[in-house]
């Protein structure tokens, strides 16, 4: 499965906050520091898809809020 994400750092909360353009937008709780937003979003993404985390990619975007990633199932 492959997903475009526009994704939000520093939120409030983390959580799936419907469409921004042709993305799924993402709000993350965790801040845009040493990789932890990147962290943040593989961690939520396994849980809501119910996968590994080792099933997550980031294949596109690592430093960008748009980003590509790969769910391997």
């Amino acid at each position: 499965m492959i997903l475009e994400l526009h994704v939000q750092p520093g939120a409030s909360r983390t959580e799936f906050a419907g469409m921004h353009g042709e993305r799924v937008k993402v709000r993350l709780a965790a801040r845009a520091v040493d990789g932890k937003a990147n962290e943040a979003l593989i961690e939520f993404l396994a849980a809501h898809y119910k996968v590994r985390k080792s099933s997550v990619r980031i294949a596109a975007g690592l430093k960008s809020r748009r980003k590509r990633v790969v769910i391997d199932e």
